[in-house]
């Protein structure tokens, strides 16, 4: 698995109230709120640096995503996505991640925007969604 970072998701309670926090407080760039026509589809995604992005997604869209109970707000809390070029690639990583111990929370399946996924947590409990997305541009080697 090469280390292909692309997208740190942050949960958050009120997502109006966030992407203006990140937007009009701290001058992100964004396109605003997407997906509102899915149940659990409504995100904003900000462009960092070197193709990496900040999404923002309700706490309650994660909780319902991964299958996980919901649980109370904590500083730890985030996913961390790993996009890849196929879905072949997204079997590979996820079977690579149980293989080295990862408890896999979800196993990869098509998600609701037409992309393919899967979610798996480390040894200390972070969650990583392992994922193709048809939407996002297929990351370098």
């Amino acid at each position: 698995m090469h280390p292909r970072i692309t997208v740190l998701t942050l949960a958050v309670d009120d997502l109006d109230r966030a992407v203006a926090f990140y937007r009009d407080g701290l001058g992100f760039a964004t396109q605003g709120i997407v997906g509102r026509e899915f149940e659990n589809g409504a995100v904003a995604f900000f462009d960092l640096e070197h193709g990496l992005k900040l999404a923002l997604w309700p706490r309650r869209s994660l909780a319902a995503d991964t299958g996980l109970a919901p649980q109370p707000r904590s500083a730890l809390e985030m996913s961390i996505g790993h996009n890849v070029a196929s879905r072949e690639e997204v079997h590979q990583v996820m079977a690579r991640a149980a293989q080295a111990g990862a408890r896999i929370v979800k196993p990869a399946q098509e998600t609701f925007y037409g992309g393919f996924a899967g979610y798996f947590q480390d040894l200390d409990g972070h969650l990583w969604e392992v994922v193709f997305n048809p939407g996002f541009d297929p990351p370098g080697p």
